[in-house]
Formats: structure tokens, C-alpha cells, sequence
């Protein structure tokens, strides 16, 4: 019998009057602020499939990788990014945060990093999934992006 692990990708960025907030808010965007988070490392096992986030049970604990930034310095501009590799074995997930940067290099930089991961294993690209989200900081702003463990 064949396992098969589902995860979402998902993201959000906000405004909030506190760090707190803001960052609570992000993650109500992306669909995972009525959750128990639990951050887990980069690795998804054999056969996992990408689906769309489902409505997730409020309370519950779900896994995620995730990554986020949080600013109060009006003008920053923010950015998180998660990048999934998969392979016909298993995969890797990498997470990439900045402030004031191009979010194009952030982009590129977990691109290379999650490329790097499955070479080093010996595992050769099957699919590369990028999701990120940029948001400049009106009063304080936060961005995340997430890779949920669904099964």
C-alpha cells in the first residue's frame, strides 16, 4: 500500500498594531492563523502530492515549514519565500526571508539553496515550487509564507 503525504503552499503578509498582530494577520491571509503551528525541517517523504490548502480545523496542530519576516521601520519592504523540490524518491523544502531586498534575489537565493539540498542527496528534480509574498511596511508589517503539512 502506497502512502501518499499531501502538503499546501500557501502565503500572506499584513499590517498589524504590534509585531504580534501583524505577524497573527499574515497568517490569517494565508489560511493558517486559526492553527497550532509546528515547524518542522525540509524533508517530505516518497509520493508527496501539492493540493490547494483546505479549510484547516481551527485548534488543530499542523506541521509546517515556514518562513516570515516581521518590521516596524515604515518603508521596509519584506519578503518570504518557500521553494520545494521534489523527486521520484522523496523531496526538500527551504524557507528565505530579507528585508530590503529584491525580491527577486530572495527568490533566486531559495531556489539555489533547494537545488543544492537535492543535489547533495543524489535526488534529481521532478518539480520546483516557489511561493513567496512582498509587503512594504506602512506602520508594521509582517510576511509569510508556508509550506503545510497536510496528512
Amino acid at each position: 500500500m502506497v502512502i501518499v503525504m499531501k502538503v499546501a503552499i500557501t502565503s500572506g503578509a499584513a499590517e498589524g498594531p504590534t509585531k504580534l498582530n501583524a505577524f497573527d494577520n499574515a497568517l490569517l491571509q494565508a489560511g493558517i492563523g486559526d492553527v497550532n503551528l509546528i515547524k518542522v525541517s525540509s524533508i517530505l517523504p516518497r509520493n508527496t502530492r501539492i493540493v490547494e490548502l483546505p479549510e484547516l480545523e481551527p485548534g488543530s496542530i499542523v506541521n509546517c515549514v515556514l518562513s516570515h519576516m516581521v518590521s516596524e521601520r515604515r518603508g521596509d519592504l519584506i519578503s518570504a519565500a518557500v521553494a520545494v523540490a521534489t523527486s521520484s524518491d522523496f523531496g526538500c523544502v527551504v524557507e528565505n526571508s530579507s528585508v530590503n531586498r529584491d525580491p527577486e534575489d530572495v527568490r533566486s537565493e531559495a531556489i539555489s539553496m533547494v537545488r543544492y539540498m537535492m543535489s547533495v542527496r543524489g535526488l534529481e528534480i521532478k518539480e520546483l515550487i516557489v511561493e513567496e509574498t512582498n509587503h512594504v511596511v506602512e506602520k508594521c508589517g509582517a510576511a509569510v509564507s508556508a509550506v503545510v503539512y497536510l496528512d
